[in-house]
């Protein structure tokens, strides 16, 4: 049985949906982050940095304690190795999609978590901001439109983890400033994730983060914005 603190952003979707499509045990634990639930100790015994997703494995594969691990690409290739779902067989589809899982988050993810924040989640409109991290989010979705050129999946022919962790960085893309017909691969990988059974499951009821500006309370923006490093 594995464990998955839960909450329905953009990282912890890439969670739900690789469990979805793998059929993998495991049980739900939500965590309200406006609530601020992140930042209590049995939480952050798990993610000492206090952000979701998380998981704890009661049985890994070494037989030994229960295991956790924080950080959504750690935690995706913590599970396709260790079950090698959603793993490519060959070692360089391994290495590729190693790669992409990187560039996610390295790149995608927090660039366009910043666009959604000046979009849609800063009190006050900062021009040069929304313009930084719009542009480079549009660079970005070229240069993956680029990689799905003649490709059917990121890392080539199979789905794996490279595209379970771009796709909910994909689903914004209205919030984020972004139009898909700009990118006509990225476009037709899009649709085609879209359309799985495991997608529709995942994405029931959840909401477009980026979509409209936020309602947050001082308490809330307190508890999600404002922590430092004695918080």
């Amino acid at each position: 049985m594995i464990d998955l603190y839960y909450a329905a952003t953009p990282n912890g979707l890439k969670l739900k949906l690789y469990m979805e499509e793998t059929g993998l045990e495991h049980r739900v634990v939500p965590v309200r982050l406006s609530a601020g639930e992140q930042l209590k100790p049995e939480f952050l015994a798990i993610s000492p940095n206090n952000k979701i997703p998380a998981i704890v494995d009661h049985a890994p594969g070494d037989g030994g304690e229960p295991i956790s691990v924080f950080e959504s690409g750690a935690i995706l290739l913590y599970l396709a190795r260790k079950t090698g779902l959603l793993w490519p067989r060959q070692e360089r589809a391994q290495w590729e999609s190693t790669q992409w899982l990187f560039w996610q988050m390295a790149g995608l993810g927090p660039m366009a978590g910043q666009a959604g924040h000046f979009r849609a989640h800063a009190p006050e409109a900062v021009a040069y901001a929304i313009d930084r991290y719009t542009r480079e989010v549009h660079r970005l979705f070229g240069v993956l439109d680029r990689q799905l050129q003649e490709r059917e999946f990121i890392a080539g022919a199979e789905y794996s983890i490279a595209d379970i962790a771009c796709y909910p960085w994909i689903v914004p893309h209205a919030g984020l400033g972004q139009r898909l017909a700009d990118t006509p691969n990225l476009q037709r990988w899009f649709e085609r994730i879209r359309a799985r059974p495991a997608t529709q499951r995942t994405y029931a009821g959840i909401d477009d983060p980026y979509a409209k500006t936020a309602n947050f309370s001082e308490a809330e923006r307190r508890v999600l914005f404002g922590q430092g490093a004695k918080s």
